[in-house]
């Protein structure tokens, strides 16, 4: 009788065993498969999260439908990477006229974008720049911007036509007339 219980110890333990060998054998196989799956995902050397999008379409096609002289850079050096870009006519943007925007990480990896509308200078201000209070002018490129600071934000805006072009974000003012001097 007591051999008999040592054969169901010893069964136990073997099973025991086996459960851990075959938990082992799981999570390297999920482990191999999640490796497989970071190798072919695309992904940045450097960790960077960034999402740099192709803008020099979109502006092409927005500048024909624009109402006002749409702006979008042209030679700006590479460490300016382009992370957002759209265009809605007046119908598509709740009351906000045409707009167009595009979004970048500058240089310094601060925020940076350009916004232009027909909508109210205004509404446009109080929109994307919160608490904006009037702090100077700028000379960009031949033409005086005026330079508005924001509690989160800075911008420098113009009048353009029947359209505003506000350059805003958390990026300096020189970072800002560097943008500005790429307008075309």
């Amino acid at each position: 009788m007591s051999h008999h219980v040592g054969v169901a110890a010893e069964s136990k333990g073997m099973r025991g065993r086996q459960t851990v060998r075959d938990m082992v054998l799981s999570m390297l196989a999920v482990g191999f498969v999640v490796w497989v799956g970071y190798l072919f995902l695309p992904h940045d050397a450097n960790g960077d999260p960034v999402h740099v999008v192709e803008y020099r379409a979109a502006a092409a096609s927005a500048k024909r439908a624009a109402p006002y002289p749409l702006l979008s850079p042209d030679g700006l050096p590479d460490k300016w990477r382009a992370t957002s870009v759209s265009y809605r006519s007046a119908d598509q943007s709740n009351g906000k006229g045409n707009a167009w925007h595009l979004g970048f990480v500058t240089p310094s990896g601060q925020y940076a974008a350009v916004e232009q509308s027909d909508a109210p200078r205004d509404s446009l201000l109080s929109d994307k720049v919160a608490g904006g209070q009037p702090d100077g002018t700028s000379e960009v490129a031949g033409r005086t911007w005026e330079r508005v600071q924001g509690e989160k934000a800075r911008a420098l805006t113009v009048q353009s036509g029947s359209g505003t072009t506000l350059l805003t974000g958390t990026a300096s003012y020189e970072e800002l007339a560097e943008l500005a001097q790429a307008l075309k």
